[in-house]
This record gives C-alpha cells, sequence and structure tokens, in this order.
C-alpha cells in the first residue's frame, strides 16, 4: 500500500491521473504540475551550512535532509503536483560507483575520468564498498525517515550508457574512441547497463517496501516501475552512430521499467529523435530545448511529431502559452509543468483544463 501525503487529502487522484499519464489516457484533464511558495513561511527556514568546503555540505546527510522537508513544508503543491526529494551527489554518481572521483561545485559535481587507457578498462568496477553507494544509501534512509507521510523520496539521479562511459573517459576522448575503440565501447556499455539494471532494481525494492511511489528528477511520481533513459553524449554523434552503438541499450532500458521518459537535451539531439520514436516500449518524451533556444511554444511542430508517434509529453510552459497549446496538442499523454503567480491562479488554469478535449 502506498503512503499517503498527510497534508494533500487528494493525493491519490494525482498518482492516479500520473499513472494513467503514462497509458495515454485522460481520466478528466492532463496532469498540471504547479508549486508557490507559501506566503507564511509557518516551517522554520534553516540557517545556512557552515561546513568548511563545499564536499561538507553536499555530505553532510542530515542537513541535507533536513532542507528536503523545510522546503515541503514551506511549498504550495498545486493541481497533480507531488512532494518529493531526491537523494542526490550530482549527475554522475553513478559513474562514481565504478570509481570516479567528483569534484564539487555549488550547485552540481563532475566526475574525474578514471579510464585514461583502454588497456586498464578492468580496472572500472561498480562495488557496493565505494563511498559513493554507500552516501547515497544514507541520504536515501534518512529521506525516508523524515520524510514518512510528509514527501516521497525519489531515486538518485543515474546516466548508465553512454554518459557513464563519457564520465569514465572525458568527451574528447570518447568521440575519438567512438572511431578508434568501438569494440571496447560496446562491451563496457553492456557491463554498465548490466549493472545500471542492479542499481535501479536495489533502490526500486527499497523504496516500494517502504510505501513509496517512484520519482526522480522530473517530479514524475507514479506507483509504476519509470525511469529516465538518456544520452547527453549523443549531440556530439551522427544519427548512424548513435543507432548502431546505443540504441539498443536504450531499448534495453525501457524494456527493464513499466515506463519511461527518455530526456531530449538539446537541438543537436533532436538528430536522433525519429529513432527514438520508433521505440515501442518508450512511453514518452521529455524535450529540453535550453537556454537561448525560444520558449516551449516555439517548439509545438517537435511536440505534435511525438504525439503523432503515440508518444507521451512531459512539457515546461509558461501560464500565457497554455492556451496555444491547448488548441493544437491532445491532452491524452501530457504532463504539464506551469509556471503560476498563486493558488487562484492554478485554480482558473486547472477549471480552463477540464475543457481540453482531444
Amino acid at each position: 500500500m502506498l503512503m499517503p501525503i498527510e497534508h494533500l487529502d487528494d493525493w491519490d487522484m494525482r498518482l492516479k491521473r500520473q499513472d494513467a499519464f503514462w497509458e495515454g489516457e485522460v481520466l478528466d484533464r492532463p496532469v498540471m504540475h504547479m508549486t508557490t511558495f507559501r506566503l507564511n513561511h509557518a516551517y522554520p527556514a534553516l540557517a545556512p551550512h557552515t561546513g568548511v568546503s563545499l564536499r561538507d555540505r553536499w555530505m553532510d546527510t542530515q542537513y541535507i535532509a533536513e532542507c528536503a522537508l523545510c522546503w515541503v513544508m514551506n511549498t504550495q503543491f498545486l493541481g497533480d503536483a507531488l512532494p518529493s526529494a531526491n537523494p542526490n551527489l550530482g549527475p554522475e554518481v553513478f559513474s562514481a560507483f565504478f570509481g570516479t572521483k567528483l569534484y564539487y561545485g555549488d550547485s552540481t559535481s563532475w566526475s574525474i575520468p578514471n579510464l585514461t587507457d583502454w588497456a586498464d578498462v578492468a580496472k572500472v568496477k561498480f562495488s557496493t564498498d565505494n563511498s559513493y553507494w554507500k552516501k547515497i544509501i544514507e541520504i536515501t534512509d534518512a529521506l525516508l525517515a523524515i520524510g514518512h507521510g510528509k514527501f516521497y523520496t525519489g531515486i538518485t539521479d543515474l546516466h548508465p550508457g553512454a554518459d557513464a562511459i563519457v564520465a569514465f573517459r572525458d568527451p574528447a576522448e570518447m568521440n575519438i574512441d567512438m572511431i578508434e575503440h568501438p569494440a571496447e565501447i560496446a562491451r563496457l556499455l553492456q557491463y554498465v547497463t548490466d549493472c545500471y539494471f542492479q542499481v535501479y532494481d536495489y533502490y526500486y525494492g527499497k523504496l516500494s517496501n517502504a510505501g513509496q511511489a517512484i520519482t526522480c528528477w522530473p517530479s514524475i511520481v507514479s506507483s509504476k516501475k519509470w525511469y529516465v533513459p538518456s544520452n547527453d553524449f549523443s549531440c556530439m554523434i551522427s544519427k548512424s552512430m548513435f543507432d548502431e552503438m546505443f540504441l539498443p541499450g536504450i531499448q534495453q532500458e525501457c524494456r527493464h521499467m513499466e515506463a519511461s521518459i527518455y530526456h531530449l537535451d538539446g537541438p543537436n539531439a533532436l538528430r536522433h529523435l525519429d529513432s527514438l520514436l520508433e521505440i515501442p516500449e518508450l512511453n514518452a518524451i521529455q524535450w529540453v530545448f535550453g537556454d537561448g533556444h525560444g520558449r516551449a511554444s516555439d517548439w509545438l511542430p517537435v511536440y505534435q511529431k511525438c504525439q503523432a508517434a503515440g508518444k507521451g509529453l512531459q512539457i515546461g510552459l509558461a501560464a500565457d502559452e497554455f492556451d496555444l497549446f491547448m488548441d493544437h496538442l491532445k491532452p491524452n499523454g501530457l504532463w504539464l509543468s506551469v509556471s503560476v503567480e498563486s493558488e487562484e491562479h492554478a485554480q482558473a488554469l486547472l477549471k480552463k483544463a477540464l475543457r481540453w478535449k482531444g
């Protein structure tokens, strides 16, 4: 049985709408994810972290958990938004499970490549004795404890496939490797994919046994076993290279889940959209056009193409774009994150969305 969210009377209906999203179904309207900060910050704010180094701040499990609770309790979750918090040591933590070290900035971290020569590939090994692996478990457990009844704890940001190997090697080296070492990449790719399934299943089991819905960084919250295939390295290679080397692994990832949404990042990745739309097991696309490339409404043909292929969409849009999307997209399989100014603003959009017909 899934854990209720104590401060949301309709938490179960919000989950049902998000479950329906994966199937391209509409219960009464598309999924509408909206949040605002509470004007009366009733929950006490935390003092700034006093750790002597950035790494100390990233590794302070209790402070991370308390920050998550503070954010949830001082946020209004409107429409279908459900409170969640994700254990996070940066987007390359999965590669760190294989021996890379992480360098920390204020808001993200980077891996230091650990495979400088393909002759040493045997040293790239996943280990549950790894300090990053242990820390993510520790943070997950702390979030589960402090968030019980208040928010859902997510799965950390996992990037297997090409992006994991890029972290081992470095992007420039990986581009050369695609020509000079394709066989080595293919073998390492399968090993990394097999480990990814073990890692994902561990966390899926851990969270499911704790009565958690499944969530991660895109903020979709669902009772289904789901995750986010991606390949940011694909921006650097041709469609033929992508199709031959990486598309089969992405399909494996989709098959491992009950539901999946592909993170398509940047205009240079659009060359791979046709290939992705042909994956039967892929449910949805998250198209991220990036800063400096307009607004969601400027990419309407991309969204229409995805819908024509039977795929769902996660779209972040401004409220003044809402009518345009109502006019040009079907409500089926839409998960919308809409920027709103107030609870009243959100309620007006929810009322309008009830008129959205396919």
